[in-house]
């Protein structure tokens, strides 16, 4: 008879608390910890999970350990916090978007305690967490990956291992390059559809079937119509990754102008107050072309 793998999850955020249900829909979930501790604590009575004040109290409870955090110091922090008390053959699964250096970083430090790291980032928005439908990117060892299968089946739909530590977030980034493309072009095609006096509503029924269309322009354009964007993706965090994705690049020497674009308006909409919105704000600053030609009009 198999043995259930016990799952410990850190980060309790827009995607990591959906996540964390999902564990606990299949049966996985042991125990929780966020830097909040209200959240963790309000999970634990909702699941019947232990909540632990200290990271390192995680440890000792889990075969895998989850991790979802904003930035590269911070999986850091959390991995050095539990290497002390980590057992020998604990899988730990990060699914923050880092850089592949500090995803080979972990994976070394880790495997210097006799445990293993997969830098598992996802795509797929807050819906994706809620529902478990993820598309989960693996970096790291295969045999850890196999033995993971459990729990990243728990959390998404397509899991592919792209090989050794750092090519899960080399995958990431490159999804992270087409997110930017796709929001600067449904931007600017709203934009423009707004200036030609179109029902919105309508096309955006009709478009979202249509050749244009992707997962963004479904789930993120109705933003656009209702002048509202929760966030789903922050715009200071697609900022943080696609720094990460430019000092990618500048590796290979090249710079790459959508990448560049993206952080230059993506600075101005966090300098206009907007950087905790979804980025589907983005069209603000493409409404205000329009806006700006119409009130230049003689």
């Amino acid at each position: 008879m198999p043995v259930t793998l016990r799952a410990g999850f850190v980060g309790l955020g827009a995607m990591g608390l959906g996540m964390a249900r999902n564990l606990h829909k299949h049966g996985l979930l042991s125990a929780v910890w966020n830097r909040t501790a209200e959240k963790a604590t309000a999970l634990a009575q909702e699941t019947g999970s232990k909540a632990v004040t200290k990271l390192a109290d995680l440890a000792p409870l889990c075969d895998v350990i989850v991790t979802c955090v904003s930035a590269d110091a911070d999986v850091l922090a959390v991995i050095d916090e539990l290497l002390p008390v980590i057992k020998r053959g604990t899988i730990v699964i990060d699914c923050s978007t880092i850089s592949a250096d500090t995803a080979r970083t972990a994976a070394h430090r880790l495997n210097a305690a006799g445990a293993q790291f997969l830098d598992a980032p996802v795509s797929g928005g807050t819906e994706g967490a809620r529902d478990g439908t993820l598309a989960i990117m693996v970096g790291g060892d295969e045999k850890a990956f196999e033995r993971a299968q459990p729990v990243l089946q728990a959390m998404g739909r397509a899991v592919t291992h792209f090989g050794a530590s750092g090519s899960g977030q080399a995958a990431k980034a490159t999804n992270q390059i087409m997110c930017a493309g796709v929001i600067q072009a449904v931007a600017e095609a709203m934009a423009f559809a707004k200036s030609e006096d179109l029902p919105l509503d309508r096309l955006i029924d009709t478009l979202g079937k249509g050749a244009g269309s992707s997962w963004y322009f479904v789930n993120r354009a109705p933003n656009i119509l209702r002048d509202a964007y929760p966030a789903g993706f922050r715009v200071k965090l697609h900022e943080k990754d696609l720094k990460i994705c430019r000092a990618m690049a500048a590796r290979h020497g090249v710079q790459l102008p959508l990448i560049e674009m993206t952080l230059v308006h993506y600075r101005r909409l966090i300098e206009q107050g907007h950087g905790d919105e979804d980025i589907s704000t983005l069209f603000r600053l493409k409404d205000a072309l329009f806006a700006a030609a119409r009130d230049n009009k003689p």
